[in-house]
């Protein structure tokens, strides 16, 4: 009985010493954070490139074949609208929330024409926007989402460099506003 109750005690200070050990590391791990590096980079609404080829990785792109761009959102400030001019072989979109859980994902395959275009809202957003009529927005894809705060990540396919200046003009021409 003795052995047994000195292993719990000694499970128990161990389990504590961890304990104590991951809050202090917490702080640490948590600046490194997408959502701290974009928030030092720029301000809501300012599209930033986040590819290793801007001098910008911030996020981790498996494939070296793509560049990206991101921004940040706020929809307790509005509808955001998400657009991008011009054609590339491929991209995609993706949302993310401030803890970097994808919330939506999209490509040109599946999108309005192959076009990157799109406004973010809440339920209670969409609503009083198809109820008003008051904004054209034409042809634009509806994303509701309950996430408030959140990061727009961007990705475009680069076949070869000779894409390189189209797909740069492409994410340098991403609009990220709010309406």
């Amino acid at each position: 009985m003795g052995s047994l109750l000195r292993a719990i005690i000694v499970g128990l200070v161990g389990a504590g010493i961890v304990h104590g050990l991951v809050l202090l590391i917490i702080p640490h791990v948590t600046e490194g954070d997408v959502w701290t590096r974009l928030e030092s980079r720029a301000p809501f609404y300012e599209v930033v490139r986040i590819d290793p080829a801007s001098g910008g990785n911030m996020i981790h792109l498996p494939d070296p074949l793509f560049e990206a761009a991101a921004c940040r959102i706020d929809l307790s400030e509005g509808i955001v609208h998400l657009e991008a001019e011009g054609d590339v072989p491929y991209w995609s979109m993706s949302i993310y929330d401030r803890s970097g859980q994808n919330i939506f994902s999209i490509n040109d395959r599946t999108s309005n024409e192959g076009r990157l275009d799109f406004l973010v809202a809440t339920s209670a957003q969409l609503t009083e926007l198809r109820n008003s009529q008051a904004a054209d927005f034409g042809t634009a894809v509806f994303v509701e989402t309950e996430v408030q705060e959140g990061i727009v990540v961007v990705r475009a396919f680069v076949p070869d460099p000779t894409f390189e200046p189209t797909i740069s003009r492409y994410l340098a021409g991403l609009d990220c506003s709010l309406r």
